[in-house]
C-alpha cells in the first residue's frame, strides 16, 4: 500500500533537511539516501519507506511505501503528522486532503 503526499502550489516547497527535522520531532531516527532516480527516507525500526521527489533540493511530492503490517497506526500516523506540520496534504481518489500536524 502507498500513501501519496504533496505540498500545495500555494505554499513554499520543503527541503530534505526540513522533512528530516519534522520526522525527528515526531521521535523518529530518519536517514536520507540520495539515488540517481530520487531520494529515499528510511525510518529506523520500521519497514515503511518515504520516496521524495526533489528538484534542486526542493521537495513537493512524496510517496510513503507502507511496510508489511504498517498500513495503519504507527509509524504512518506519526509520519503523516510530521508532513502535516510542514503544510503537506495527502492525495487520494477524492483529491487533496489536509494532514493533521503532529
Amino acid at each position: 500500500m502507498e500513501t501519496q503526499l504533496l505540498i500545495p502550489r500555494s505554499q513554499e516547497p520543503s527541503t530534505i533537511a526540513e522533512i528530516l527535522e519534522a520526522l525527528r520531532k515526531a521521535h523518529f531516527a530518519p536517514t536520507h539516501e540520495s539515488k540517481v532516480w530520487g531520494d529515499l527516507i528510511h525510518v529506523y525500526g520500521f519497514r515503511s519507506v518515504i520516496s521524495i521527489e526533489c528538484v534542486n533540493g526542493l521537495c513537493r511530492a512524496a510517496t510513503i511505501e507502507h511496510g508489511e503490517g504498517e498500513e495503519e497506526g504507527e509509524p504512518i500516523t506519526s509520519i503523516l503528522g510530521a508532513f502535516g506540520s510542514l503544510g503537506w496534504h495527502g492525495v487520494d481518489d477524492d483529491g487533496e486532503y489536509p494532514l493533521a500536524d503532529g
